[in-house]
């Protein structure tokens, strides 16, 4: 697939308007902080409709966006063309944060300052998720799909990428950003089905050992519905991280029914069965400078989870890029060690919020 060049790699050009130092600060920030994380009057500037214009441009052929671009930074005229030439290919994508962060920054500039090709190209990202979404209610990595049998079609929870979607769907009735779009019936009741439809997939794809729900795999199979691998060091598993996600999504739903509330429960239960105590991460540099990390023994430290523990042992696993699984982080190469996250701390979020929640359900 063709790609932009973007960042330190080349000469940016400059915007058509002159900005000032202070006002150009937000170049350096990432995509993601500018998407939906700037002061609420940037969004009104002449600065923010130059990126909005831009992220217009880019948007792929099929509706959505292609990931980890900085689109807030002005392209340089290869970009451009580049851009233009891979429009029609398969790239668009709800990983990372793609597709959804820029229709959250496009309905955040168009609320404050309007624009016909704006509302045009939300709409248009949003037709591309209804269009996306598997008859189970699960969604793909991309879409369209790009080589048959990749990873990249299963249902996939990997970095919150379902989740991001349905917590944009479930907001559009209500949110103020979304309320300036004035979306119409028909498109906010099909997204009103989508959100149900995926939330059905997430009950039908959560891992029940002797019938008990527990929580989920990064990737669940597109027609099975079972655990399956990502990339050649993400095996099936129960996924510490996403479920995560998972659970809290859940928990925000203001009134569940009872299979979401059997859901949330044993998802509880799992991460407060699976928690490693007494550990920390700690980085440091190695015989060569280069930097690493290890477990240390850390009393009192906040728990943590496994990304990926084993379907049988409940055991946290670790991978080198050969798919090979190993029991302990000093096992693998200090380039998959130090270079990917293999514990987390997200589900201490669930459990904070879980005493709570019961209250909020009547528990």
């Amino acid at each position: 697939m063709k790609r932009m060049i973007f960042g330190l790699l080349v000469t940016l050009v400059c915007w058509p308007l002159e900005l000032s130092a202070q006002d150009a600060a937000f170049l350096k920030k990432r995509w993601s902080e500018v998407a939906t994380r700037m002061p609420a009057e940037w969004y009104a500037s002449e600065a923010a409709m130059e990126v909005a214009q831009q992220v217009v441009f880019c948007q792929q052929t099929a509706g959505g966006w292609v990931k980890n671009e900085p689109y807030h930074r002005p392209l340089t005229a290869v970009q451009s063309a580049a851009v233009a030439a891979r429009r029609d290919e398969p790239g668009a994508t709800i990983d990372n944060g793609a597709t959804v962060l820029e229709m959250r920054f496009l309905a955040r500039v168009y609320k404050n300052q309007g624009g016909e090709a704006l509302r045009e190209a939300f709409v248009r990202g949003l037709d591309y998720l209804l269009e996306a979404q598997y008859d189970n209610g699960g969604w793909p990595q991309f879409y369209p799909p790009r080589n048959p049998g990749h990873y990249s079609e299963h249902i996939t929870y990997n970095d919150n990428a379902m989740v991001n979607v349905l917590e944009l769907l479930r907001a559009l009735p209500g949110e103020d950003d979304f309320l300036s779009l004035k979306l119409d019936e028909k498109r906010l009741d099909r997204a009103q089905q989508a959100f149900d439809a995926g939330i059905a997939c997430i009950l039908a794809t959560q891992i029940v050992v002797e019938g008990v729900p527990t929580v989920w795999c990064a990737q669940h199979h597109k027609d099975t519905l079972e655990p399956v691998k990502a990339r050649a060091y993400e095996l099936p598993s129960f996924s510490g991280a996403e479920s995560a996600g998972i659970a809290l999504l859940l928990m925000e739903m203001e009134t569940p029914s009872k299979a979401v509330i059997r859901a949330v429960e044993g998802a509880v239960a799992w991460f407060e069965a699976n928690k490693q105590n007494d550990i920390a991460l700690e980085w440091f540099e190695d015989e060569h400078g280069d930097p690493d990390r290890r477990v240390v023994h850390k009393k009192g430290a906040t728990p943590l989870w496994g990304r990926f523990c084993d379907l049988e042992t409940k055991q946290p696993f670790f991978c080198d890029r050969d798919g090979i699984k190993k029991w302990s982080l000093e096992e693998i190469g200090r380039e998959r060690r130090a270079g990917y996250a293999w514990y987390t701390d997200k589900p201490a979020a669930v459990l904070k919020r879980y005493p709570e929640w019961r209250k909020k359900v009547g528990l």
